[in-house]
C-alpha cells in the first residue's frame, strides 16, 4: 500500500499526451497555497515582459507596489517593487512564498533562528494584510512564510484594498464595513 494515489483532479496541469490541452487562464481568487516574489526597479516593464512573453496576465495590482500575475491556477507571481537599500544586496532577488496561519508564524522564525542566530528578519505587517517572515536558508535561498490577517472592516488595510477594488465579503465596497 502506497501513501501517494493520482491527484490530477486537484491539479491545473492536464494528463500528458500527445493530445493534451493547456487548461484557460484561472481568474478566481483563491488562497495561494504558494508563490514566488520577483522584486523589480520598473513594474511595469516587468509586467508587460511576462504579460506579452510568458503568457501571465494581471490579477489585480497596487499601484507602485505590487502587481499580482497568473496563468494557470497555482501559478502565482508577485511583481513587486524593489528597494534600493544595500543590505537587500546580499539578499537573493527572488524568493519564493508558503502559506501559513498566524500562529505558525512565530514557532516558524523562533526555530529557524535557533539553527541559524541571523537567518530571519520580522514578522513584518504587509500593506496586503499579511504577516510575514522572510528567511534565508543555508544555501542562499530566500523563504517567506505569509498568513493572511484578519481585514478588519474600516482599518487602513481593508482601506487601501478596497482602493484598489479588493474588498472583504460582506463589506461595502469602500473598506469601512
Amino acid at each position: 500500500m502506497s501513501d501517494f494515489f493520482p491527484a490530477f483532479e486537484t491539479s491545473p496541469v492536464p494528463v500528458p499526451g500527445p493530445d493534451a490541452v493547456a487548461p484557460e487562464p484561472f481568474r478566481g481568487i483563491y488562497g495561494m497555497p504558494a508563490f514566488v516574489t520577483v522584486p523589480t526597479g520598473d513594474l511595469a516593464a516587468s509586467t508587460d515582459f511576462w504579460v506579452r512573453g510568458l503568457g501571465f496576465f494581471e490579477l489585480f495590482g497596487i499601484p507602485g507596489q505590487l502587481v499580482h500575475l497568473r496563468r494557470w491556477a497555482f501559478q502565482d507571481v508577485l511583481l513587486v517593487a524593489a528597494e534600493a537599500s544595500a543590505a537587500q544586496a546580499a539578499v537573493p532577488a527572488m524568493s519564493v512564498s508558503f502559506s501559513c496561519v498566524l500562529n505558525e508564524v512565530e514557532p516558524v522564525a523562533e526555530a529557524c533562528r535557533a539553527l541559524v542566530a541571523d537567518c530571519v528578519t520580522g514578522p513584518r505587517d504587509t500593506p496586503w494584510n499579511t504577516r510575514d517572515i522572510e528567511v534565508i536558508t543555508p544555501e542562499g535561498a530566500r523563504v517567506v512564510f505569509t498568513a493572511a490577517k484578519r481585514l478588519v472592516p474600516g482599518s487602513p488595510e481593508a482601506r487601501a484594498l478596497a482602493g484598489v477594488g479588493i474588498t472583504a465579503p460582506g463589506s461595502d465596497g469602500d473598506g469601512r464595513g
